[in-house]
Parts: C-alpha cells; structure tokens; sequence
C-alpha cells in the first residue's frame, strides 16, 4: 500500500498491523529511526578511519537503513558504513525490492546485490542480513558494535518477543556506550524495559499520530526530556515490562507473565493515570 508520503509499505496478516505509520513510512524512517540516532551529524564528529555501525532490528522493508544510508552520504559522501540487519527471512525485503523500494536511492543496484544476496562488501560500505528470529541472531552481532540500533519490531502486544528486558539488555551489549537507540514506540512497559536494561530515555516528537517515539543510549547524552506526564506514565501497571528469561519464550507465555506480574503489582493503575491527564 502506498503511505501519505509517497513511500511504499505492506501490511502482515500475522500481525494484523502495517509495517509502517501510513503517514509516510520514509518520513517514518528518517524522523524516528535515522534523526534521533544523530546519523545526520555523526559523520561530521566521526573520523573516517572509523566506520559508522548500524544495526537494524526488524530490517523489514528496508527503509531504516537505506535512508541512513542516504542520510550520512549527503553529508560526507564517501564515509564508511558497515549495517547489520536482523529480519524472520528474505522474503518481505526481496519483495519490497521487487516493488520498487530502493529504486530511487543513488546506490540502487548495490542495494538490488545487497538485498539479493544478504550480504555486500565494498570500500564505502559493507552489508550482512540475517534471517530468523532475532533473540538469536543478535548473538552474532559483536559486543560493543553498533554507533545506532533501529528498534523497530510490529507492536509490543503483537510482538512482546522483541520488547522484554531480556532481549534489550543483550541489545545494550552490542552497542557502544555513546551509541543511540530510537524506536517509534512511547509504550510505557517499552521504556520501563529500556530502563531495567541499562538505557537512559528520551521522547521524539510525534510523527502522524499524537504520540511520540523513543530514543535511548547507555550513557545518556543529550536526550529530549520526557514530559511529567510521560515520566508519571512510567510509575502506572502499564509500566510493567515484558519478560522472557531464556529468550526462547512463546509469545503466549510472555504475555501471560506480564499479565500475572501486572496483577501484583503495587504501582497506580493506569486508568487512574489517564483520568488525571485527560482533565
């Protein structure tokens, strides 16, 4: 389906979501993935000696990376980028390619080899995708790796695999300490899970629906405050995070822990919270 800005996206009957925001799932890209991880200044701070490193969680479409791409060239032209995408299997990013995502961008057929293959290698940028469920395939990312992680999995009660504490603190592993994390998701049990596993938070600015994204780094620099009553949020039953100790949980299995740690739990209920700030 064609989204407000002009961009294509598909739509997952699995999930029963969009991979994207239909206002624009290129704008969606650039202003809540590839702005908020300061790809659009870090190779002006960067030493070309060191490559920018991008993981991309839930690759998808491809729109994250290829637009970060596009992003840091137009700023330095030739500096160097290494992406590591994480996605179930080839299919979605071979069929984006297919209709024609891509096509525009300056490195189109290297993209085409990129998207093809899995894999792509030369002097300006190297690719790697890997397919399958991504708690595992995280574990072949190097520690203390990324400059930037896209977040960007279908919805935490859709997909509660991908939002647990578990799975962010191995995230965190991977990222180098001044590096950034931005999804386009402000869920409190998101932020809760971001913050157990060793992120400082920040809000993004909303993007085709009232309310804003996240981004998050180890060491916490230079953060968008969140508002109070952001910060209230994240003292409600909301905030209860998703768990998965052995990252090997079934989705159904997640859900049910949460709900069951929800119940005991003596923070304020939610409702309570929004009767407050819908006054």
């Amino acid at each position: 389906m064609t989204t407000g800005d002009g961009s294509l996206t598909f739509f997952s009957a699995e999930f029963g979501q969009a991979f994207h925001n239909l206002s624009g799932a290129a704008q969606e890209a650039r202003e809540k993935f590839v702005r908020p991880c300061r790809l659009d200044r870090l190779p002006l701070e960067r030493d070309p000696s060191q490559p920018i490193h991008i993981l991309d969680i839930c690759f998808g479409l491809g729109y994250n990376s290829g637009i970060a791409l596009e992003t840091i060239w137009q700023v330095r032209p030739d500096f160097p980028v290494q992406v590591m995408g994480l996605e179930r299997s080839p299919e979605v990013p071979q069929q984006a390619w297919q209709a024609g995502v891509g096509s525009g961008w300056s490195f189109h057929r290297e993209w085409q080899e990129f998207i093809e293959r899995g894999s792509w290698q030369s002097e300006r940028w190297q690719g790697r995708l890997f397919w399958g469920d991504a708690r595992q395939t995280l574990l072949q990312v190097p520690l203390a790796w990324a400059d930037a992680v896209f977040l960007d999995p279908f919805s935490p009660s859709a997909c509660p695999e991908l939002w647990t504490v578990e799975f962010l603190r191995a995230v965190a592993e991977r990222m180098r300490p001044q590096g950034y994390l931005a999804t386009y998701s402000c869920a409190a049990s998101v932020r809760a899970a971001l913050q157990e596993a060793g992120f400082r938070i920040g809000s993004t600015p909303p993007l085709g629906r009232p309310w804003p994204g996240t981004v998050a780094s180890p060491q916490g620099q230079d953060l968008p405050p969140l508002s109070e009553m952001e910060w209230e949020h994240l003292k409600t039953r909301a905030a209860v995070p998703y768990r998965d100790p052995t990252l090997q949980g079934e989705r159904s299995q997640i859900r049910l822990r949460r709900q069951q740690e929800q119940q005991g739990s003596p923070l304020e209920p939610t409702s309570i919270w929004k009767r407050r700030w819908q006054q």
